[in-house]
């Protein structure tokens, strides 16, 4: 009796455990947007691919190039952390928002479906609380600076 009690122990683990590890990611491939495939089509990625990479391009396809019709083209799939990260760091100086101009970002996350939504520039809005802080500290500087004069 005790046996069976070790292998449905065992099972329960077992099955916790690899539900776990599975990671939910949205995937599409150049969508005119962030619209359909993107947002309804999940893949559950394989081991050891642990983040959600998402590439978000201004420009026109199949070449980009200056004068054509441009639009949104939007891939999202499952990455290792370090393939979505040198991906990342490969599109950092083309991703300059500048409307005239054809860009790409690349982003990553951790987390079932965390890339539902494209938030491209989020980083920039992080800072947003560092600026902040700074002109804080500044002027609180100044005004003490000036004090002691």
């Amino acid at each position: 009796m005790e046996y069976w009690k070790l292998i449905a122990a065992f099972l329960t683990l077992f099955c916790y455990f690899s539900d776990v590890d599975a990671l939910d990611c949205y995937v599409c491939t150049n969508q005119t947007g962030n619209v359909e495939k993107c947002l309804n089509t999940l893949r559950t990625c394989e081991p050891g691919e642990d983040v959600c990479g998402t590439e978000i391009r201004w420009g026109s396809l199949p070449y980009f190039s200056q004068g054509a019709l441009k639009q949104y083209y939007v891939s999202k799939r499952c990455m290792t952390k370090q393939q979505c990260q040198a991906k990342r760091k490969r599109h950092m100086p083309y991703c300059t928002h500048i409307w005239y101009e054809d860009w790409s970002c690349h982003e990553c996350c951790q987390g079932d479906r965390c890339n539902y939504f494209i938030i491209s520039g989020g980083k920039k809005l992080s800072m947003m609380p560092t600026v902040i802080l700074t002109a804080v500290l500044v002027t609180s500087l100044t005004i003490v600076r000036n004090f002691f004069r």
